[in-house]
């Protein structure tokens, strides 16, 4: 496989599928079977899932409520389609743990760096509720920080376009993907990849992103094996070679 140690992050808006709110389970399910088949191939993966489908924190603000309890409630959110994910895994026969951000005892363990490891390190798909526990912070930014944390080989985030474009690709027929880009071409440029916060962590700690299609089935898979697909960003916008730090887990 290209990587050992992914950091896969997948937006709440996405697990609507065609519905207008909520969790669908045929997008539900395709993501874990999606997820499960490069567990099953030795890939230590690690998931944060957005909360968009449900609440997010900004929305908040907009209807006069505080944003800092917004940005809890948007959380909760989160550990509520982490739960769905994990139900989905295991439903799959795969191994899971649920980490959260802040303490849920009844549904989720606390989030502890060692135990995360050691979770991955026994081949269970790890995924982490509840951002990053502190209001004010995307998931994207619980992705970057987690990855950062746990070695990730590179943040993987599934869209539902197959990469970054010069324009919104959904707007601008013209528009044209990147095949690569540099950190610094994507500031530059303006480019809407990340929020700065979580992008730029990825940048000061030179850990790359792949932005890719997630809804067209395989493509995980594809990734994992080193095909060329969606967008790679790196420090100098080359071709990135991951390191052999992480040993793949113990066959079960």
């Amino acid at each position: 496989m290209q990587y050992n140690r992914i950091l896969l992050k997948l937006s709440g808006e996405a697990l609507m599928g065609e519905q207008q709110y909520g969790i669908d389970a045929n997008r539900l399910m395709q993501y874990a079977t999606e997820v499960k088949s490069v567990a099953d191939l030795g890939v230590q993966v690690a998931v944060v899932i957005g909360g968009g489908n449900i609440f997010r924190g900004v929305q908040a603000e907009q209807v006069g409520l505080d944003r800092v309890q917004g940005d809890y409630m948007g959380m909760l959110a989160t550990v509520i389609n982490s739960m769905a994910l994990q139900s989905a895994l295991e439903k799959l026969g795969a191994s899971t743990r649920l980490l959260s951000g802040f303490s849920i005892q009844q549904v989720c363990e606390p989030y502890v760096r060692r135990r995360a490891l050691r979770h991955l390190e026994k081949g269970r798909v790890v995924i982490f509720g509840a951002g990053i526990g502190s209001p004010y912070f995307t998931t994207d930014s619980a992705a970057s920080l987690r990855a950062v944390e746990i070695e990730a080989d590179v943040v993987l985030k599934g869209t539902r376009v197959d990469g970054i474009y010069t324009a919104d690709p959904e707007k601008d027929p013209t528009a044209t993907r990147y095949p690569r880009i540099s950190f610094d071409d994507v500031m530059e440029k303006n480019l809407k990849v990340m929020d700065m916060t979580a992008f730029t962590l990825c940048k000061e700690n030179n850990l790359p992103i792949i932005v890719f299609d997630m809804n067209t089935p395989g493509n995980l898979e594809r990734l994992m094996a080193g095909e060329d697909l969606g967008t790679l960003v790196t420090m100098d916008g080359q071709a990135y070679k991951p390191s052999e730090k992480h040993a793949a887990p113990p066959k079960a």
